[in-house]
């Protein structure tokens, strides 16, 4: 997994800076077997059911930055990645759906594991109180190590992989298009920021990847709340 942004840019320092992190995520158990499509599938279902309601709070979160964006076609390019993050995504979801017999009652009384609540929270707050730098910051981990890991889980993974689907989208032209547009509204965001606000953004950054591995880790242990 490796960073795409430019030298001296804000992405390719964030990148540098959790690269032990994107390391763990791309070879944690989950995304392993789910390469050699071993990953068993009460696992699997698990991570969908919590990732479409994840895509919700991201979709809310984008929409958010999308009202923050300091110019219309920055406004355009947040509202149309809020459509897909709800649209295209939920009808890749809706085929396993299908799949594994999840209705709509079903997924509506399924609550939010913690990992899932922490991470829509936290992206919630930083939409509603941190500037459009910031929000940026913290939404751009979700874009690119997605796209990292379905790069190198299509690499690994044969045609025979139930999870095939899941792989082809993420490892595609129109998701690593939707990723670099995300990389380059962060960098440009980026270039005139007081040193504190360009910390802060890195916080953000890391705090959404650390978010990104819980996700995974949760989905991986059948993670739910304790109480």
């Amino acid at each position: 997994m490796t960073g795409d942004g430019g030298p001296g840019s804000f992405s390719r320092e964030a990148w540098t800076r959790n690269a032990t992190a994107c390391e763990t995520i791309r070879s944690m158990p989950f995304n392993a077997e789910l390469a050699a499509g071993t990953l068993p599938q009460d696992r699997f279902r698990h991570y969908i059911v919590q990732d479409a309601h994840y895509l919700i709070g991201f979709g809310r979160a984008l929409s958010l930055a999308a009202a923050k964006a300091p110019e219309p076609d920055t406004i355009v390019q947040f509202a149309r990645a809020a459509e897909e993050a709800i649209v295209v995504e939920r009808a890749l979801h809706g085929g396993f759906f299908r799949d594994y017999g999840i209705g709509p009652d079903t997924f509506a009384a399924t609550p939010l594991t913690p990992a899932c609540d922490h991470y829509v929270s936290f992206l919630m707050a930083t939409a509603y109180a941190e500037p459009f730098e910031v929000v940026c910051a913290a939404l751009l981990p979700c874009f690119w190590i997605y796209k990292a890991v379905g790069d190198d889980i299509f690499a690994r993974a044969g045609q025979g992989n139930p999870y095939r689907a899941w792989i082809d989208t993420y490892a595609g032209a129109d998701f690593a298009a939707a990723v670099a547009a995300m990389i380059a509204v962060t960098d440009r965001a980026a270039l005139n920021v007081s040193a504190a606000t360009r910390e802060r953004m890195q916080r953000a950054f890391a705090q959404a990847t650390r978010l990104e591995w819980m996700f995974w880790d949760s989905a991986y242990r059948d993670a739910a709340w304790p109480l």
